[in-house]
């Protein structure tokens, strides 16, 4: 295939561009490999294993385990929370909603902040998921609710 010639030049300007970007890169790369993930386990059994930021004061990203059965009670968060999925299945549903929607490995979900919900890890094996979440954990249980 020819690629013409304007083309070919939005090509190598965007190269250039990019390169030179990387160039100037004031922050290093960080990598964690799975082996070095500092877990921390909560009484119920929740593992997280901070990535990015402090979860008790700012917006982070962590990996989170969850025991295969757990389900939470009802609650809320006061950020928005977005996730995808390493490992095991899951399901969130909103508090008096049904969902059969399964999210297994490389699903995407996101659970506005101050909607009352549940999780569930419905597999055998573990839940394992990248969180993102917009600002600091808390995890707020909901009056009344019963659990799904």
């Amino acid at each position: 295939m020819k690629i013409s010639s304007p083309i070919a030049s939005i090509l190598i300007v965007g190269a250039s561009l990019m390169g030179s970007a990387a160039g100037q890169a004031s922050e290093p790369i960080i990598t964690a490999s799975a082996q070095s993930l500092n877990w921390e386990t909560t009484p119920e059994g929740v593992a997280f294993a901070s990535l990015v930021g402090d979860r008790f004061n700012e917006a982070y990203m962590a990996m989170v385990k969850l025991p295969g059965g757990l389900v939470s009670p009802p609650h809320t968060k006061s950020a928005n929370m977005f996730g995808v999925m390493v490992s095991g299945a899951m399901i969130h549903e909103a508090v008096g909603e049904s969902s059969n929607i399964v999210l297994r490995t490389g699903s995407f979900y996101k659970i506005p902040r101050d909607v009352p919900h549940v999780s569930k890890c419905v597999s055998n094996e573990e839940c394992v998921t990248f969180l993102y979440q917009d600002g600091k954990f808390d995890f707020l249980p909901v009056a009344g609710a019963a659990s799904q």
